[in-house]
């Protein structure tokens, strides 16, 4: 955000620009209320987005490898927030192309997606294609679906609504603060026509999308609804509520007077609508004994193995037990996150029940010998067949094509970017 707002103004508004965004009210939500760390460092890559978006829309060709990057990193740091920062991107793109007839920016943001796509395939394939093993069609059910989560949306979950509406009027204050800043007569000043243009259209169409009127785009645009919660535009938002304050209110009594009414209306809604946090101590013990004693946590249900139901699943159960009626003396060597190591001595043959659910990159061995394995019925957990006597059993999580393929996409894309890097220093005068 400084090296952005250092292209309208100077070094100590910069730093207030960047110390601003830094703690805006959306990222305070975010640490107090949420804990989604890994949304708020995908935040880090949206104003270095922009700045190389601007960058690229005054002719300079180099913006293609960094541009790259970024859009890897968003996928690497956090999905949804990777989906609203392509979107971002293509709408800007599309916009300046526009605005300067310049159809060689269309290309220089595909190969910028192309790129970002396979410096992030080892994550990025399997993540797409892993899709039909897991019971995905979970992330966008009854509570997470975005029209259970447009702006002072009513639910039959008071808990849902009472965070809905904290984070309603942080969306009204930031839209509000955009309003006023964007219309001032410095702001245009400072930011040429088509800079303050594009960041006027971004802010709309992140605004129409907090509002049920947008419900069309969630069920058509790609993997939009995967994104779940509308109100997470305000990540997008924040930037140009960052760019516009620093940019259009130049007095610094405006300033503070924003900075004043953002932490009031944090302290409001923190004692009037919703505290930051809803679990106590005690909540938090209960975690940590969990882990402790390998009960285990809670888990989300669009990440649970297709057929597996963990809610028929006993806390304290054994990593292995026998499933028919043969007696077995079992002896568990290894039992890690991705390696199973025990013997089981059967009186008869017969099946063995695993405190594990059956996922395809499971790879079981008994005996040295690769074996199908089933599901329970009912849990879904996973049934290894066993013979009479002495069995070793050996359960490793393998690597799968997709994975292979991933990694070797992504290391050819890293040696590109390499000799790229290596290419521009022996010709500093290419732009």
């Amino acid at each position: 955000m400084f090296l952005l707002v250092r292209r309208w103004l100077d070094r100590r508004d910069a730093i207030f620009a960047a110390v601003l965004y830094a703690v805006n009210p959306y990222h305070l939500v975010i640490v107090y209320w949420r804990s989604s760390f890994a949304e708020l460092l995908a935040a880090c890559l949206v104003p270095l987005l922009v700045l190389l978006v601007l960058e690229a829309a005054e002719g300079h060709n180099r913006v293609i490898v960094p541009l790259g990057l970024v859009l890897a990193g968003a996928w690497l740091t956090n999905a949804p927030a990777a989906v609203m920062i392509h979107y971002s991107f293509a709408l800007l793109i599309v916009f300046f192309a526009w605005r300067r007839r310049s159809p060689k920016l269309l290309l220089v943001a595909v190969g910028a997606i192309a790129l970002g796509a396979c410096l992030s395939a080892f994550y990025l394939l399997p993540a797409i294609y892993e899709q039909k093993w897991i019971n995905i069609a979970q992330a966008v059910s009854p509570g997470s679906r975005p029209h259970d989560n447009f702006l002072f949306i009513h639910t039959t979950d008071p808990d849902h609504d009472a965070f809905n509406h904290l984070i309603s009027w942080i969306a009204i204050l930031e839209m509000a603060v955009i309003l006023v800043a964007g219309i001032t007569t410095k702001l245009r000043r400072r930011l040429d026509d088509q800079v303050w243009s594009g960041l006027g259209l971004w802010a709309i169409a992140c605004g129409v999308l907090l509002f049920p009127v947008s419900l069309v785009l969630w069920e058509i645009l790609p993997k939009m609804q995967f994104m779940q919660f509308p109100w997470r535009w305000l990540l997008c938002l924040s930037v140009i509520f960052t760019i516009f304050v620093a940019v259009g209110l130049r007095s610094w009594w405006w300033r503070a007077a924003v900075c004043g009414v953002s932490i009031l209306a944090i302290v409001v809604v923190w004692h009037e609508v919703q505290a930051p946090w809803w679990d106590n101590a005690g909540d938090l013990r209960e975690m940590q004994d969990n882990m402790e004693t390998g009960a285990g946590y809670e888990g989300t249900d669009e990440y649970t193995p297709a057929g597996a139901d963990p809610t028929t699943i006993v806390k304290d159960a054994r990593n292995v037990t026998v499933a028919g009626p043969a007696r077995a003396a079992i002896h568990v060597y290894r039992w890690d996150a991705e390696s199973r190591t025990f013997t089981a001595e059967m009186s008869r043959p017969d099946q063995l029940a695993l405190r594990l659910f059956p996922y395809p990159a499971w790879k079981v061995e008994v005996n040295g010998r690769a074996v199908e394995t089933t599901p329970r019925e009912g849990s879904g957990q996973m049934l290894v067949p066993v013979e009479a006597g002495m069995n070793r059993v050996q359960i490793t999580f393998v690597r799968t094509w997709d994975r292979r393929l991933g990694g070797w996409i992504s290391i050819v894309a890293a040696g590109c970017v390499i000799f790229w890097i290596v290419w521009v220093r022996r010709h500093p005068g290419y732009r």
